[in-house]
């Protein structure tokens, strides 16, 4: 009877350590897997032309990358970059880390938000890469601290 006991507590030990260690790590699947996830779809649009109002790879905006990477692990987020801007955590600048979402005001009006990226890298104080569907260059990834965006730069977001 006892030796029954002994065993049926050591299974249970055993299945509940397991099921412990599983799901820390997300089902197996932790937070860096999954932003490794959003960075890959994210980059499997590189070169799309960018498109106003664009969901496709035959053009797409800036918000509809955000929305189809994250969607990529389940995520949802708006449609519009002004939308998304308002989800997850404030994340201050100096805080940035990949996977975080960056926003810009690049129309007329200064503090609208008009476009969007996630971070793909941190390399230093002055080398944040974002990737995000530009105008000009369709989807690539550009430098946050580069003039132009960094005079852009309103808010950044951590959905994840």
């Amino acid at each position: 009877m006892k030796a029954t006991r002994y065993k049926t507590r050591t299974l249970f030990t055993f299945l509940l350590t397991i099921f412990f260690l599983t799901s820390c790590a997300g089902g197996g699947k932790g937070r860096m897997n999954k932003i490794n996830t959003v960075i890959q779809t994210a980059r499997s649009y590189t070169g799309v032309t960018y498109k106003y109002g664009g969901t496709t790879r035959s053009g797409i905006d800036c918000s509809a990358l955000l929305y189809h990477s994250y969607r990529s692990i389940n995520i949802t987020l708006p449609r519009v970059s002004r939308d998304q801007a308002k989800k997850g955590e404030k994340v201050a600048l100096r805080d940035l880390i990949v996977g975080d979402l960056v926003f810009f005001a690049t129309g007329k009006k200064k503090n609208q938000i008009t476009h969007a990226g996630i971070v793909t890298a941190v390399r230093g104080k002055k080398d944040v890469r974002f990737i995000h569907a530009s105008t000009k260059l369709g989807v690539t990834e550009s430098n946050l601290y580069s003039t132009y965006y960094i005079q852009r730069f309103k808010r950044a977001r951590r959905v994840l």
